[in-house]
């Protein structure tokens, strides 16, 4: 037939020169970077190392144990879960947990309330970095640092605080020596702390939002209660989860300002969980005492931080 040529399927043009199937276009070329996997392991194999060393062992070590009644003066022997079941039969366990809840709930509060209350007055008023740098300075000092100053200004004989209660003829008052003031003293104290440090978190998420939302809700009369109501505090939701869980967890870690300040004290008013394992192990030397009630520490931490995740949709952002 005129236009095939022998070959089936081949076309022929007017000259009879046999033309075959249109040709594909080039396939686009795969660079192979097999190098990439291994310097990427290299880089991070310090973190991994230091992660392995200082985290990981310590956990699976301290997790065995848990499981046997290990002192620094005698052999460690398998006592299974009886460890366990004397802690949930400990009322200073119990107790400690409670101090630390009543800490948490006064510290988280004041801390996220001022952060907000900070955030926002930057966000909205002025951006200095001064004030920002100001801000900071109190998350840059140690923690004992902190402490022990502020043991010195509320002490009740010598304290600039009293002093200045004195004189207004208030009395002296012992923050750190009085059982229904202690531990909402220590909360303060870490509040001073760490709101300087939570506000710019906050802030920072506020820098994210854009403008022309609150222009706009400006020009409809919204004043600033809506404002931060209906614009900030819901597009704010990611980064205040992030706050919300990281002060919950350090603060159900709190042991320096206790160690340097009540110990404790007065009739355990004070003693916090991580100071009564703190107690257990090298006070008693209880190692697998104090191990099993860190390890339940840690499952109450995971499930109050996964319960707290879910209920503010941390993952869930408005700004997408």
């Amino acid at each position: 037939m005129t236009g095939w040529g022998k070959s089936r399927g081949a076309i022929t043009d007017g000259l009879s020169q046999p033309v075959g199937p249109a040709p594909r276009p080039p396939r686009p070329l795969r660079r192979h970077r097999r190098g990439d996997g291994r310097v990427a392991l290299i880089f991070i194999a310090p973190i991994l190392v230091g992660f392995a060393v200082f985290y990981l062992y310590p956990t699976v070590r301290g997790l065995w144990w848990s499981f046997t009644d290990f002192s620094l003066i005698g052999q460690a022997n398998f006592v299974g879960l009886d460890n366990y079941a004397a802690a949930l039969r400990d009322f200073e366990f119990w107790n400690s947990m409670r101090v630390t809840l009543c800490y948490v709930i006064l510290n988280v509060g004041s801390q996220t309330v001022l952060a907000l209350l900070l955030a926002t007055l930057m966000h909205r008023l002025t951006r200095s970095v001064i004030l920002r740098t100001t801000l900071l300075l109190p998350w840059l000092v140690p923690n004992v640092t902190v402490g022990l100053v502020w043991l010195w200004l509320l002490d009740a004989d010598l304290g600039f605080v009293n002093r200045l209660l004195g004189s207004m003829d208030l009395g002296p008052v012992g923050f750190f020596t009085n059982p229904s003031l202690g531990i909402m003293t220590v909360s303060l104290v870490n509040t001073w702390a760490y709101t300087g440090y939570n506000a710019l978190l906050l802030y920072a998420g506020m820098l994210q939002i854009p403008p022309d939302l609150y222009e706009s809700a400006a020009i409809d009369g919204a004043g600033e209660w809506k404002l931060f109501s209906r614009i900030t505090l819901p597009l704010l939701r990611p980064v205040l989860a992030l706050v919300l869980v990281v002060s919950l967890i350090g603060s159900f870690q709190i042991f320096d300002t206790v160690a340097v300040t009540t110990k404790g004290g007065p009739v355990n008013a004070t003693r916090v969980i991580y100071y009564y394992i703190y107690q257990q192990a090298f006070t008693y030397f209880h190692l697998g005492y104090a191990a099993t009630m860190a390890i339940l520490l840690v499952l109450v931490l995971g499930v109050l931080t996964f319960v707290q995740l879910r209920l503010l949709r941390a993952s869930e952002s408005q700004l997408a």
